[in-house]
């Protein structure tokens, strides 16, 4: 199955998001709510529907941009938000981004690519960070007898992604999750230390 941007634009107006629970997933509302820089420069990759940056831009977060290279996914976010800075909807491919970020945020994008892209995502938000920069979200910590997306993991697989190039900070089961994922989902919050170490692993 080739994950395009026809294809996912295709499920969000045929309303086949089941992944959609149409509102901030309580784990990342929760750390959003620790967060105290409203200046930081956010990035949701893959944000569908973008509840988190409807979140975030409510709470006075000034620099969030969201990127899903499927257009549809926005008219949620430009509905409720109407003065969301339109230059921070960005419609393209999260793997040819470029630009510097403080935090990554991860809700249902990185469980939307093949298992096969993984490292890549890894990297890629190795180079979208600044220096101390930071990724955290949900994970599904459970693997799909079906075939994806959404695609899982196990916490053994992702602590081997992650090292190479993250501190891991946190990574276990969430205690808030919704209640169809509670004991499924896990939070993870990762810090990138030292920075130009890291940048030299990544190909360029």
């Amino acid at each position: 199955m080739e994950l395009s941007p026809d294809y996912w634009n295709k499920r969000y107006l045929e309303g086949n998001t089941p992944w959609d629970i149409g509102q901030v997933s309580p784990p990342i509302k929760s750390f959003i709510d620790k967060l105290s820089d409203k200046q930081l420069r956010i990035l949701i990759p893959g944000a569908g529907k973008g509840y988190e940056a409807i979140y975030l831009h409510q709470q006075g977060f000034t620099n969030v941009f969201v990127c899903d290279w499927a257009e549809e996914a926005f008219q949620t976010l430009k509905t409720k938000a109407p003065d969301f800075p339109l230059q921070q909807l960005i419609v393209g491919d999260f793997f040819k981004l470029t630009g510097y970020f403080d935090l990554i945020l991860e809700q249902t994008f990185f469980c939307a690519i093949s298992p096969v892209l993984r490292t890549a995502y890894v990297q890629q938000c190795c180079r979208l960070l600044s220096s101390g920069g930071q990724v955290a979200g949900l994970l599904f910590g459970t693997t799909f007898p079906t075939p994806g997306p959404p695609f899982g993991g196990t916490v053994a697989e992702y602590e081997r992604l992650f090292q190479p190039y993250f501190h891991i900070i946190t990574l276990e089961v969430c205690q808030n999750s919704i209640p169809p994922r509670l004991g499924n989902e896990l939070f993870f919050h990762l810090a990138l230390e030292n920075w130009q170490e890291k940048q030299n692993k990544i190909p360029q």
